[in-house]
């Protein structure tokens, strides 16, 4: 007897061969097809005799074949198969290209269903290339009706898995309903089963609708939970409390007057969420997302203060040794209190200098301002403390990464045995230890670490954050001690996968530009204007300015027509621009080299610098003034937007111009998107609408089903899943009260794999 649990080579007709391609898209079981929905659907519902066909339209036609036979064209030596079709107003003919074979089961004399696009011919109308199905045969699966098309593999075509899914679908009453009924009366949803019958063969396009919301809902719910979860477990684990007493007060305040401009509303906002989050004994998960420039390690290192002040170590972590070197730069070059103070921040209280007030005026006030270091990478080595900050004593610092470890305590900055840098560390003789995943390596050991900050955390592994997230303090009555995390990205998240993918987080958002930076002016440039753009680059490297040249790839390729970056890089140098100096940069280059390349670039040795995405993040460079990205629509906006983000860092006027040689609309409309905005949010939320989610973050890979997918760009729905999630959390945290929920929860998160 069939079930649902039966394997595959069970089901009628499925010989070896078939099984095999199966197992390869997942499908082992019965259950596993029936779980296997289309992504879309050919509307062939509209059925129409002969007489009244029209150009171009979509249609189905029913009749009887009258004739059929194979034509050889001379032109093309290419296989036609025609047949005319006849029903009470008239004739047809159809037409299917290099399909000799049809001739064996489309028989003179036969009734069928034909869908397929009207198109013109010299005799008339006919029906290029239609699907067919013979009537009599049942339930119409491949015309007439909203067809379902699914993702195919070589062999297994949708018409195939059509065929296969008709005799599955009777067991779709096996599958056990897990959601409470609660929730589906409340939210007015489908049944499991009848779902799962309507996504596969649906009656009509509501009918679509109404299945397409259930598993939506069902796949979100299962992912809001799972989320949730994870965040209540994370919060069952104690961190220290650091009592943001008048002591600190005085030292972040000392410090924010230091500063040579303002702090933005939005740096103030996140850095007191992040300070009132430290007075509490369960330890901080947020995410500090921000656009390019908006001030994000200002916040986590005003915020490090307060940790420090306590006497606690903070641990930064950047995904790149050149991130983690500007981290430790700015950091050195904060902290030593050789700044000017600018005499707007004074103010009574810390409130002034942190805590926005909450008067209409406060809101109106435009604040913001910009930071950035001198042209070239700055080497605070033997710098005299100024007396204008002091605060904790200056703090100890050093840079850790593969390739140098270096300390800054005493006002200066020297390099330092690794071994006796992790002594130190061990001793709690270093505040801010900033370094790559070096840190987490088993030798480094911290001896209070209260604080872990991850920069650009997306370009961590799950296992690589978990290490100095769950790096232990102590363990008291079996609770261990865990640090404060706060996590950053410069690539903003839309409010829909905030909710979901995210859910387990606090946000704080940077949602304000620093005062004075000038708007890049961002072009799309046509082919034949390439001569136009190379030499008004000239021009800017004359000037003294520096140029990025992004390409989609490494080394040429034969399938993709886009230009590499070893390609370009050769016909600059030795054709475009034989007197300038150019660079090379790509991720297959040994950190050694990276860093030297980089190293020429920020000191201003190199005119052009072409690379690939890595540049992405990381890289500041003041006196570049322009951003050329070859190849622009194999990005997606919000990586492009980062890319324009390197440029227009200094007080030059900068520009982006786009190349690409494809002229399809949606590639045009999306770059011309990146021209019309310099908001980051904001092309986040339409990378979303015209990519999807999973190219915009990279969620795709943690397997998230594609109705969920799709699904992400739904905030109506999302935020009735999270009403619903929240309130079984909130009564029932393990799911005791649910066992089929909870059973379902661990067989979902076990498949997905969550990154």
């Amino acid at each position: 007897m069939l079930t649902i649990k039966s394997k595959i080579s069970e089901l009628p007709a499925i010989g070896p061969a078939y099984v095999k391609k199966l197992h390869k898209v997942g499908i082992k079981t019965a259950g596993d097809l029936l779980f296997y929905f289309p992504f879309r659907y050919d509307d062939f519902s509209d059925v129409k005799k002969n007489s009244e066909l029209e150009l171009g339209e979509v249609v189905t036609v029913v009749g009887k074949i009258v004739d059929i036979q194979n034509v050889r064209t001379r032109k093309r030596k290419m296989s036609l198969t025609e047949a005319l079709i006849e029903d009470e107003s008239g004739l047809i003919k159809a037409i299917w290209f290099n399909q000799p074979f049809l001739t064996r089961n489309l028989k003179k004399g036969i009734n069928v269903s034909l869908s397929g696009k009207v198109v013109f011919a010299q005799d008339g109308f006919q029906i290029s290339n239609p699907s067919y199905e013979l009537l009599g045969s049942g339930q119409s699966l491949h015309t007439a009706r909203l067809v379902p098309i699914y993702h195919e593999t070589e062999g297994l075509s949708s018409k195939w898995i059509r065929a296969h899914m008709k005799s599955v679908l009777k067991l779709a009453g096996e599958v056990e309903e897990f959601l409470p009924t609660s929730i589906i009366k409340n939210q007015n949803l489908l049944s499991l089963s009848e779902a799962i019958l309507q996504i596969h063969f649906p009656d009509d396009e509501e009918s679509t609708k109404d299945a397409k919301r259930r598993l939506a809902f069902d796949e979100l719910f299962l992912v809001q939970l799972y989320m949730m979860m994870q965040k209540k477990k994370w919060q069952e684990n104690k961190a220290v409390k650091i009592k943001f007493d008048k002591k600190i007060e005085k030292d972040i305040k000392e410090f924010i007057k230091s500063l040579p401009f303002k702090l933005t509303n939005a740096q103030k906002i996140s850095t007191w969420n992040i300070i009132q989050d430290f007075e509490k004994n369960k330890p901080m998960n947020r995410l500090l997302e921000g656009d390019v420039g908006s001030g994000k390690t200002l916040v986590a290192l005003i915020s490090s203060l307060a940790v420090i002040g306590s006497g606690f170590q903070v641990a930064f972590m950047a995904p790149t040794e050149i991130l983690a070197r500007q981290h430790f730069e700015e950091a050195v070059k904060r902290f030593s209190g050789i700044h000017t103070p600018n005499p707007s921040q004074e103010g009574n209280s810390i409130k002034d200098s942190i805590v926005l007030n909450n008067s209409v005026e406060s809101k109106k006030q435009n604040l913001q301002v910009r930071f950035h270091s001198p042209k070239g990478t700055m080497e605070p080595s033997n710098i005299k403390i100024n007396s204008i900050w002091r605060g904790i004593g200056v703090c100890k610092i050093a840079l850790l990464t593969g390739s140098e470890s270096k300390i800054f305590i005493g006002g200066k900055t020297e390099k330092i045995n690794r071994v006796k840098l992790l002594e130190k560390i061990k001793k709690g003789e270093i505040d801010l230890i900033i370094g790559t995943h070096s840190l987490i390596q088993k030798k480094v050991e911290f001896h209070n670490l209260a604080y872990s900050v991850i920069d650009e955390q997306h370009r961590f592994g799950i296992e690589q954050r978990g290490k100095l997230q769950n790096e232990i303090i102590g363990i008291k009555d079996g609770i261990k001690t865990v640090p404060h995390l706060l996590s950053m990205t410069a690539t903003p998240i839309p409010r829909t996968l905030a909710l979901t993918v995210y859910g387990d987080l606090d946000l704080s958002l940077l949602d304000e530009m620093p005062k004075g930076r000038q708007k890049i002016i961002t072009k799309l440039v046509a082919p034949a204007n390439r001569k136009l753009a190379y030499k008004f680059i000239g021009e800017q490297v004359q000037k003294g300015r520096q140029v990025f040249v992004i390409c989609p790839l490494i080394e040429e390729s034969d399938i993709l027509e886009v230009r590499s970056a070893t390609e370009e890089y050769e016909k600059l140098k030795n054709q475009i621009y034989k007197n300038f100096q150019i660079g090379l940069l790509h991720g297959k280059m040994k950190p050694k080299e990276k860093e030297e390349v980089m190293h020429k670039f920020s000191q201003g040795e190199l005119d052009i610098l072409v690379s690939t995405s890595v540049v992405e993040v990381g890289i500041d460079i003041p006196n570049a003034s322009v951003m050329l990205i070859e190849g622009s629509d194999r990005f997606g906006l919000a990586q492009l937007h980062q890319f324009r983000g390197r440029v227009g860092r200094g007080k030059y006027q900068s520009f982006c111009f786009l190349f690409t040689d494809s002229t399809a609309s949606k590639t045009h409309q999306r770059l011309k998107a990146l021209i019309r905005s310099d908001n980051g949010f904001e092309l986040a939320e339409q990378d979303l609408k015209i990519r999807g989610p999973g190219e915009l973050v990279g969620i795709r890979q943690s397997g998230i089903p594609d109705l969920a997918m799709a699904s992400l760009t739904d905030f109506e729905l999302i935020k009735k899943v999270r009403y619903e999630a929240d309130k079984i959390i909130a009564e029932n945290d393990n799911l005791k009260k649910y066992p089929k929920l909870s059973e379902k929860l661990k067989k979902f998160t076990k498949d997905v794999h969550f990154e």
